[in-house]
């Protein structure tokens, strides 16, 4: 009887452990989500919303050379690794001074070395930039490149506070920065 329900025990344990290891790694770029108000998930004070989201993956740069060569200028990229970046406005919002309504929409960028495009396109739920379909914009704005103080390893996007109702949105990695300016 005793054997029988350690038989058992070993069994249903090794059944256990065979199921967990059909579970896949972690992935190569890590999902991560912005918010504004900053924090909104975790901090959220009695009656605030969120006005914005961003849920995106962030590559290392592992000692590569992140526009011009890994990310070429010129070219539309997903603005982050694997699956597109979905920006999600819960209330319509003017991005760069031109107006966007509330909805989810992919982003994507043209990076240059001065100046990057930034573009909302209606397109959702696809990988990476490569069925990028022009016609499918909603909005693209021009923002600033400005230089990083120290390189940052993982794309980053977070926003700073300007006010209750805008921000700016900062896009991050290696040696670049471009700020885009959110209010709603």
């Amino acid at each position: 009887m005793k054997r029988t329900i350690v038989l058992a025990f070993l069994l249903t344990m090794i059944t256990l452990v065979s199921q967990a290891q059909k579970f896949r790694g972690l992935d190569k770029s890590p999902r991560d989500i912005a918010y504004f108000p900053d924090h909104f998930a975790h901090d959220r004070k009695d009656g605030e919303k969120a006005l914005v989201k961003v849920s995106y993956s962030r590559p290392y740069l592992k000692g590569r050379e992140a526009f011009g060569k890994l990310e070429p200028y010129g070219k539309v990229w997903r603005l982050g690794a694997d699956e597109s970046t979905e920006v999600k406005f819960y209330q319509d919002a003017t991005v760069q001074g031109k107006k966007i309504k509330a909805g989810t929409y992919s982003m994507f960028a043209i990076p240059g070395e001065k100046e990057w495009t930034v573009i909302f396109s209606s397109d959702l739920d696809y990988w990476g930039a490569y069925k990028y379909k022009e016609a499918n914009d909603v909005l693209r704005v021009t923002a600033p490149v400005k230089k990083a103080e120290a390189p940052i390893e993982n794309f980053s996007i977070v926003f700073e506070k300007v006010s209750d109702k805008s921000a700016k949105m900062f896009f991050g990695w290696d040696s670049t920065i471009v700020e885009v300016a959110v209010t709603f």
